[in-house]
C-alpha cells in the first residue's frame, strides 16, 4: 500500500489489531506489528571455520538477507557427554540435563526460543561426529514437547561419501519432535577437503543457498498465519512396546 514506512513491517490480522497513523492509506485496517523472527544454528563440527561453519554461513546469509536474526554456536569443540539415561530431565521437568552442565543446559534454552533450528554436522564414517550426537540426543530429550511445529533443515558437509547417511540422521531429530522441515533441490549436502573448498562445489552452493530460502519462506508463512490459523492441538500419548 502506498504510504507505508518500508522499515516498519505490517499485517492486516482480523484478529489482534491497533489503530495506527502511519498512513492514510492504510487508517481504517487493523493492524499488528509482526514479532522479529530467529533462527539458531548449530555448528557440530570441532572448526570454527571449516567446511561446515562455511555452508552454515552460506545458508544462514540467505536468512539474514530476509531480515531475520540468525544466531550460530560451535559445539564439536566442546566436552560434552552423551545421555546417561537417568531420566531426571523427565522427572523434574525443569528444562535443563540434571546429569551434566554443559553445552546442552546453555543452548536448550535457545533452541525453545528459536522460530528455526539449522543442524551442520560434517561427516564421520558415514554418519553424524561423536559430540554433536551426544549434544542431540541430549538436547532433543531436554526439550521434547517444546520444540513442535518450528522449523528445522540440517546441512552436511562430506569429502566424498557418507553425506547421505548424515543428513538422514540429522533429519530425525526433525521428525521426531513434530518438527516442519525445509526441503531444497537435492539433499543437503555439499563436498570439499579443505576448509573454503566447498566453494568450488557449485551445485552444492546452490542447494544450501537453496534450502536457506526455502526455510524463510516457511518461516514467513507461519508468522503470517498467527492469530489467522489454529495450530493442530497434539494427541494424548501412547507408547506401545513390541515385546510384551
Amino acid at each position: 500500500m502506498p504510504g507505508i514506512d518500508r522499515g516498519i513491517v505490517l499485517r492486516y490480522n482480523k484478529r489482534r489489531c491497533f489503530r495506527s497513523p502511519i498512513s492514510a492509506a492504510i487508517k481504517n485496517f487493523p493492524l499488528t506489528i509482526l514479532t522479529t523472527m530467529k533462527v539458531l544454528a548449530i555448528n557440530g563440527s570441532p572448526k570454527n571455520n571449516g567446511n561446515t561453519a562455511q555452508a552454515l554461513a552460506i545458508l544462514l546469509e540467505e536468512v539474514q538477507n530476509a531480515g531475520i536474526e540468525t544466531e550460530i554456536h560451535t559445539i564439536g569443540n566442546k566436552a560434552v557427554r552423551g545421555c546417561i539415561a537417568c531420566g531426571q530431565c523427565i522427572e523434574k521437568q525443569n528444562g535443563r540435563c540434571n546429569a551434566f552442565d554443559d553445552a546442552v543446559n546453555e543452548l536448550v534454552p535457545k533452541m525453545i526460543a528459536a522460530d528455526g533450528l539449522v543442524l551442520g554436522s560434517p561427516t564421520y564414517f558415514a554418519g553424524m561426529n561423536g559430540t554433536l550426537k551426544s549434544f542431540l540426543d541430549r538436547a532433543f530429550y531436554v526439550a521434547r514437547g517444546k520444540m513442535r511445529l518450528k522449523f528445522g533443515t540440517a546441512v552436511v558437509a562430506v569429502r566424498r561419501s557418507g553425506g547421505i547417511e548424515t543428513f538422514d540422521q540429522l533429519n530425525k531429530y526433525f521428525q521426531i519432535s513434530e518438527m516442519t522441515t525445509a526441503g531444497s533441490c537435492y539433499w543437503n549436502v555439499i563436498h570439499g577437503m579443505t576448509p573454503g573448498e566447498i566453494h568450488q562445489d557449485l551445485e552444492g552452493v546452490r542447494i544450501v543457498k537453496t534450502v536457506g530460502r526455502n526455510l524463510v519462506w516457511l518461516l514467513k508463512l507461519a508468522e503470517h498465519g498467527q492469530g489467522v490459523i489454529t495450530p493442530p492441538e497434539p494427541l494424548s500419548p501412547a507408547r506401545t512396546n513390541f515385546v510384551r
